[in-house]
């Protein structure tokens, strides 16, 4: 396992803001990080106040989202420069962590013997 130094960012947003797609597209195809995970919340509220939830009355499509990726710090350092600057996206947070990878061609102990 080699250790390795990454940073994790973090962008908050809502659905009914309709940024997802795009900013996905610019992850993937330009930023090209590592790799990105999607949360929808279940309930939240931002700057304004206003809590948006799930409810068996209201299936809102307003919920919360948070969109997760690592990198290294260089690279997250110039993909959030662009996800505030150009995107405008107003809620970004980073991190600094630790990464591991698995080295290839070294055998798994624990994995093997099961």
């Amino acid at each position: 396992m080699t250790p390795h130094e990454v940073t994790l960012v973090r962008i908050y947003l809502r659905e009914a803001e309709n940024l997802l797609d795009k900013l996905l597209n610019y992850l993937h195809d330009d930023a090209k990080v590592m790799g990105v995970t999607v949360v929808r919340g279940i309930e939240g509220f931002g700057e304004d106040g206003k809590i948006r939830a799930v409810s068996l009355l209201n299936l809102s499509m307003d919920l919360p989202l948070v969109v997760e990726f690592y990198d290294k710090p260089d690279k997250a350092k110039n993909v959030i420069e662009t996800l505030v600057d150009e995107m405008r996206l107003p809620h970004v947070i980073s991190l600094p962590a630790i990464g591991y990878q698995y080295e290839t061609g070294k055998s798994n102990s624990i994995i093997d013997t099961l």
